[in-house]
């Protein structure tokens, strides 16, 4: 059973940074692919960013260019490095470990965190 466990998420002014953490732990890690989603108000769970276990990324397209997802197993840690935020990055984000990725698709697996909000006033 794999647990995982998000931080670092706050209140950030538009244009501003903040990376997420998300620190896995229990049997099976380091795990080969990883992600990020969110879940905006009112919105359905969405796909964030996925990293496979040689560090291929992938990426939904409204965060390309301003969000790098990142791993570290010898930590057994991922993170995802927000830059530019704008008000629609206001979501929980959530860490998903050991799904599989299919071409640039990632499939969520069942080890889900309890997430971390991450606020960007208008």
């Amino acid at each position: 059973q794999v647990q995982v466990a998000e931080s670092g998420g706050g209140l950030v002014q538009p244009g501003g940074s903040l990376t997420l953490s998300c620190a896995i732990s229990g049997n099976s890690v380091p795990v080969a692919a990883m992600g990020w989603f969110r879940q905006r108000p009112g919105k359905e769970r969405e796909f964030v960013a996925a990293i496979n276990w040689v560090g291929s990324s992938y990426y939904e397209d409204s965060v390309k260019g301003r969000f790098t997802i990142s791993r570290d197993d010898a930590e057994n840690m991922m993170y995802l490095r927000m830059n530019s935020v704008k008000p629609d990055d206001t979501a929980v984000y959530y860490c998903n470990s050991g799904g599989t990725i299919r071409g640039e698709n990632y499939l969520p697996s069942n080890n889900w965190g309890r997430g971390t909000q991450v606020t960007v006033p208008s």
